[in-house]
């Protein structure tokens, strides 16, 4: 099978590309190695996936472009899309919306029109819990009424959904959407909490701890979210919504004690107030994607978070 994924030099995108060249697919990268976090790291990780496999290409490329994008797709015909390439984080939407609103919203729409254009059989796409908000009640289901997003990152992630449901609806394109919970592992964004506050700990930095450490988030290992990716392209049911969490939520100073116990040294915690745009808790119904992708995470945070740190030690060059 030939797979185009966007994205693919990121923290998902290069996992999951690895998954897909192990099992013998070929894989058509492209990616725009933006700053968000420094490019050599998504560099480094595509340097590392051309030494292992040939069935690899890359195109340096950013989805805003529609004219490039469109001669990239005709030229490899690929059969399925997957499509993980976005600006992430709640923080920086609020202080660039329009960024955000460019990339996610108009390059997944272009993505979706060549998807059409080009005979495309399935369009997989990354959505995020974000698009939840402030939900009353736990877990969260895909069937719940979302329309108050709280950040301009979930609102593009939701007007993703819609666009999906559209192209599905006009042109009978499969569309599967997965909202991703909190991912983490080898390889992590060095924006995100985990590698924040797994590297502040290890060096003797202090963290901050935004709120009273009882906000709760549903952390979901990174090989656990990829199995989910790989089953969802290999079952195209139209139009469909899945979460990929743990199903295992743990509040925010539990997530701290664990990492000072797999790193062995105490936190230096400053305290500071809860930030807009984030969410109390973030807990993922998975009886969905359990039953429809056979979908099952195995990895307790205390066991992901071990292998995380094994990781970052013996890869710390990587990020000094």
């Amino acid at each position: 099978m030939k797979i185009l994924l966007t994205g693919g030099a990121g923290f998902i995108g290069s996992h999951t590309a690895r998954a897909l060249l192990t099992r013998g697919d070929e894989v058509i990268i492209i990616d725009d190695f933006n700053d968000y976090y420094p490019p050599r790291i998504k560099r480094h990780n595509v340097a590392t996936l051309q030494q292992s496999f040939d069935r690899l290409r890359v195109y340096e490329a950013d989805i805003r472009d529609f004219d490039t994008l469109r001669t990239i797709m005709y030229r490899e015909a690929c059969q399925k899309i997957c499509h993980l390439a976005a600006r992430a984080g709640v923080r920086a939407s609020i202080a660039d919306p329009l960024l955000y609103t460019q990339t996610n919203v108009l390059g997944t729409l272009h993505l979706l029109e060549l998807a059409v254009e080009t005979g495309a059989e399935h369009f997989v796409y990354a959505s995020s819990s974000s698009v939840y908000g402030e939900m009353p009640t736990a877990p969260f289901r895909e069937d719940m009424p979302l329309d108050k997003p709280i950040s301009p990152y979930a609102a593009t992630k939701k007007a993703c959904e819609l666009l999906a449901y559209t192209y599905h609806h006009l042109h009978g394109l499969p569309c599967t959407g997965l909202r991703f919970f909190t991912v983490y592992g080898p390889a992590g964004r060095p924006d995100m909490a985990p590698f924040l506050f797994t590297w502040n700990i290890m060096h003797g930095h202090p963290i901050t701890r935004f709120g009273d450490g009882s906000s709760q988030r549903d952390y979901t290992y990174i090989d656990d979210i990829v199995t989910g990716v790989l089953a969802a392209l290999d079952r195209p049911f139209g139009y469909e919504i899945f979460n990929l969490g743990n199903h295992r939520p743990i509040s925010l100073n539990d997530f701290i004690a664990a990492i000072e116990h797999a790193v062995g040294a105490k936190a230096i915690i400053h305290e500071a107030p809860r930030q807009p745009g984030d969410v109390s808790m973030t807990c993922a119904d998975i009886a969905k994607a359990r039953a429809l992708l056979g979908y099952e995470p195995h990895t307790p945070f205390e066991v992901g978070i071990t292998h995380f740190v094994g990781w970052l030690r013996a890869n710390r060059h990587l990020y000094l």
